[in-house]
């Protein structure tokens, strides 16, 4: 063979790998995601980017944020599960009873697997059909009769299908098998779902219209006491301007506030909490009690988030996008994200199947009145950037409510930020005019 075949050879080689790579391209992005229902929930089967690894982490996309699998695939393309609605119905509420189907944990995973063995058949279809296009346009520029045509086309799509089934049916194969062993959408992120949270101990209290649960943006940290507080009321610093006060004035309700300074969706919502010594029940098990509720509204996120933390960490950088900082905070948002997830999953079991309400968090600052924070180190850039950050939770907050079919509102404090002449946001130790702040608290 002379250097003008070898020359040749090289030549169609390169061009077919070329149309290879550029019908893998097209395939991966054109072929629609394959949405799988099962115990009520509906998750949307893809892949990912393809990388240069022969192995690493799938993707889960949870209320808009993208979080590592725990368990690894093999292949260049790795499954990609966003999650995109959950039902509360029986089928759900069957997760719950350990006494239920034997066969619900393995429901999961089945229905994911048969989600990804059809994404893989159309992605194969659509390599054939953009290999059939490119290899049909390059006929045509070499100007070659039918049967030239034809021996192009035919052999083109077959080294094409060979490269697509080398690269990526390893994935295809194996990925099957490791998802039949996911028994929820959670656990792929490394968060176990917990059993329901049982009632706390005491009698029903029926006549509770609603129920407060969440963080120190309920409980009114920073406001006036109580009448007549209890123990419990004076540990989580619940205050008379605490909203749950306002609802139960304007509505004529019974209204039942269990949200407490310093709570977590962890130690303080779903488990027990202690404040200033004393151990608070978790306040989902004391809503459980409220037979009757029908609005739950929940205050989390600012606590989960060390919210308060990375203000200061802001106040004492440079600035406030620099690597660390967003890694800090997007470390803390995933982590958020599976804990929120079990929250609202939780929330489902209410009795009643009352209104569930998620308040997103109000905006503490205005650039444009930044002087009073100028001594913690808060210039207007950074206090944009922290409301970039603000934002990028809600979205989280309202995202996993749309999914679970709840609620959820943003307070608007346009004119009452930190530095206006009345502002909303108040401290442990601020009455009238708040100089700082604190976990939850803002």
């Amino acid at each position: 063979m002379g250097m003008k075949d070898v020359t040749r050879v090289l030549l169609v080689i390169g061009t077919l790998l070329v149309v290879s790579a550029a019908s893998i391209a097209f395939a991966l992005q054109v072929t629609p995601e394959q949405s799988v229902s099962t115990l009520g929930q509906t998750v949307a089967v893809g892949t990912t980017a393809p990388s240069w690894s022969a192995s690493g982490p799938g993707e889960v996309v949870l209320f808009g944020q993208s979080l590592p699998t725990e368990v690894e695939f093999l292949g260049p393309v790795r499954p990609r599960l966003a999650l995109t609605d959950i039902s509360i119905n029986e089928q759900v509420t069957a997760l719950f009873d350990p006494r239920g189907d034997p066969g619900a944990a393995t429901a999961v995973g089945e229905a994911l697997a048969a989600g990804w063995r059809r994404y893989f058949l159309w992605e194969i279809a659509f390599v054939t059909l953009g290999a059939l296009v490119l290899l049909g346009a390059i006929a045509g520029w070499r100007r070659f009769d039918r049967r030239r045509t034809v021996i192009a086309m035919v052999g083109g799509l077959v080294f094409v299908q060979a490269v697509n089934l080398t690269s990526i049916m390893v994935t295809a194969v194996t990925a099957p098998g490791i998802l039949r062993q996911v028994e929820s959408v959670s656990g792929l992120v490394g968060r176990k779902q917990l059993r329901p949270v049982s009632p706390a101990a005491g009698p029903a209290e029926p006549g509770i219209r609603a129920v407060v649960l969440g963080d120190s943006t309920a409980a009114g940290l920073g406001g006036p006491s109580l009448p007549d507080p209890t123990r419990a009321d004076e540990a989580c610093h619940r205050s008379a301007f605490a909203f749950a006060g306002t609802l139960a004035r304007v509505n004529e309700w019974t209204v039942r506030n269990l949200s407490c300074s310093g709570a977590t969706i962890d130690q303080g919502v779903l488990g027990i909490q202690v404040a200033d010594g004393l151990r608070i029940p978790a306040q989902l098990a004391v809503a459980k009690r409220a037979i009757d509720a029908e609005v739950v509204i929940v205050n989390v996120g600012a606590n989960d988030m060390r919210w308060s933390t990375l203000v200061r960490l802001c106040g004492a950088s440079d600035t406030c996008d620099d690597r660390a900082l967003t890694a800090y905070y997007q470390r803390s948002l995933a982590d958020f994200t599976g804990r929120y997830y079990e929250l609202l999953r939780q929330l489902a079991a209410l009795p009643g199947d009352p209104l569930v309400i998620v308040n997103q968090y109000y905006a503490p600052f205005d650039p444009a009145l930044a002087g009073c924070l100028a001594a913690a180190g808060l210039t207007p850039e950074k206090l944009r950037t922290l409301l970039g950050l603000l934002d990028t939770l809600n979205t989280v907050l309202a995202d996993g409510a749309e999914t679970f079919g709840y609620h959820s509102v943003r307070p608007d404090f346009a004119g009452h930020e930190l530095c206006t002449d009345q502002p909303y946001v108040q401290g442990r130790r601020t009455r009238r005019r708040c100089t700082r702040t604190r976990a939850g608290t803002w």
